[in-house]
């Protein structure tokens, strides 16, 4: 490790798909964080580290913050506010084609009473007008003194590095908290549990509700080099099972295929992928079920 190195938590807070999953994914420079349609997709907080010069960011990615309704969507937002307490620079992230509506204020108001240093990202800079830009960073300022307006496109990387310039020099000096190497503290079980929970929601985010979960049960490095994995998708009543199963075995068959394809990419070795389908019922009601996502069980 050389001398004089920094590191650093960086919370990325906002609404749902505000792009804070595709920013993560940008500044690494991996995927490590699940990107699909469907909003509040991230549930467990999300740890992708980024080496700039000699600093580590460690980039805490929250999952969306929004009314919570169900047990599952309490713990997800409890877990979000967490983790911004703890970081060194927390990172409001606000997609500049909706601009500041009732979620956002509503995140606004919550963050004036944390004393962590903030600064505004305005996302989606590609699909929205310099005027309505503008217009954006002088209403949120106005509301929160932030210490920095960046103007980035999560999607293309435009604005990316002036982002990683600012948290380099942000982050307070001290070792590294992560090898260098190492581009996520996810295990991978988990990881490649979200490669297929994010595969599912692309392949049928019109039938299927956001509450389904998949579990890695058995991972295997064989002696060939290649990785055994059995996955479990647990879905809340039959019809649902029906449905990700497809005609024949075809849904699942596709997802199980690029879900696969996915996961060898990032391990860099050839991988099996079994697929099972069950029924649980209630599962957002199980203690069990939090703490492997990594949440709390919400009272």
């Amino acid at each position: 490790m050389p001398d004089d190195t920094r590191a650093g938590l960086i919370a990325l807070i906002g609404a749902p798909n505000a792009g804070k999953s595709t920013l993560i994914n940008q500044l690494v420079g991996t995927k490590i964080s699940i990107v699909t349609h469907k909003v509040q997709t991230t549930r467990a907080i999300v740890r992708g580290v980024a080496m700039h010069g000699k600093s580590q960011l460690v980039l805490v990615d929250t999952p969306g913050i929004f009314q919570p309704k169900r047990r599952l969507d309490r713990a997800m937002v409890d877990t979000a506010w967490g983790g911004a307490r703890d970081a060194d620079v927390i990172a409001l992230l606000i997609d500049a084609r909706k601009g500041i509506d009732e979620e956002v204020e509503a995140i606004m108001k919550r963050l004036e009473g944390i004393k962590t240093p903030k600064v505004l990202i305005l996302n989606k800079i590609d699909v929205a007008k310099r005027e309505k830009l503008l217009k954006v960073a002088q209403a949120a300022n106005d509301i929160i003194r932030f210490d920095e307006t960046f103007m980035v496109s999560a999607l293309n990387g435009d604005g990316a590095e002036t982002v990683l310039d600012y948290f380099a020099e942000q982050v307070p000096e001290g070792p590294w908290l992560y090898p260098e190497d190492q581009p996520s503290d996810l295990p991978l079980r988990i990881l490649a549990a979200e490669i297929t929970r994010e595969k599912l929601f692309e392949r049928l985010h019109q039938e299927l509700p956001y509450i389904s979960t998949v579990e890695t049960e058995k991972w295997e490095t064989r002696k060939d080099g290649s990785a055994r994995l059995e996955q479990t998708i647990y879905v809340e009543r039959d019809s649902q099972k029906s449905i990700v199963l497809g005609h024949r075995g075809q849904t699942i068959k596709q997802i199980s295929q690029s879900s696969r394809h996915e996961i060898s990419e990032i391990i860099e070795a050839p991988v099996h992928l079994f697929l099972f389908v069950k029924v649980r019922e209630n599962w957002a009601d199980d203690p069990e079920r939090y703490r492997e996502m990594g949440l709390d069980f919400p009272k």
